[in-house]
């Protein structure tokens, strides 16, 4: 009786507390972007003329132009002149930059780009799975000893961190994986399952 009753609670948590996180992260999220922006909005709109929502409604907004304008020239160039400013100020550079590789890793946000495709590569007798950022290692700059060496990115599960290396062609096996579902796969510890199969070459 103890056993069952302990394995239907486990059960039921692991239920109830995915959903109550995602439920909790987007009520904070939500608050938030409210209370940040509702003294914003409030400059321009009187208060008795606010409703609830739209500071999520602004957001939701100031996203969408944003999204938009920055595929035009002038404003690709502006973004590229303000990163670059950034880049220069010291810890500023290092929070931003660490930042804007994060967000690229989303799909939608260039992800395909570059995380280029998914590939095996061996470390003693394990297999792991890794992202190619750079065909060709010598792009990074660093020096004449990485030419030809294929960079790969080999993040952990949850995020948690990841490291790149610097192999050589052979060392590497493609893998007929979408970028999305290799990821999911390697940041849930192989909890979240995806299409298996391989091609095999380099």
């Amino acid at each position: 009786m103890f056993n069952w009753l302990k394995s239907a609670i486990l059960r039921g948590m692991v239920v109830v507390l995915p959903l109550g996180l995602t439920l909790w992260l987007l009520w904070w999220f939500g608050t938030s972007t409210e209370a940040l922006l509702h003294r914003a909005i409030t400059l321009v709109l009187p208060e008795h003329l606010y409703r609830p929502g739209m500071g999520i409604a602004a957001a939701v907004a100031l996203l969408l132009v944003a999204g938009t304008l920055v595929n035009a020239l002038i404003v690709r160039r502006l973004f590229a002149s303000g990163e670059a400013f950034l880049d220069r100020i010291p810890v500023v550079k290092t929070i931003y930059g660490a930042s804007r590789d994060f967000m690229k890793l989303l799909p939608a946000a260039g992800g395909h780009h570059d995380l280029r495709r998914v590939v095996l590569a061996r470390f003693g007798d394990a297999l792991v799975i890794g992202f190619v950022t750079r065909d060709d290692a010598a792009e990074l700059g660093l020096s004449a000893s990485v030419d030809g060496l294929v960079a790969v990115y080999f993040p952990m599960s949850y995020q948690i961190g990841g490291y790149t290396a610097l192999l050589p062609r052979t060392a590497i096996e493609p893998l007929d994986l979408p970028v999305e579902t290799a990821m999911r796969l390697v940041l849930t510890g192989g909890l979240s399952g995806g299409r298996t199969g391989s091609s095999g070459g380099a």
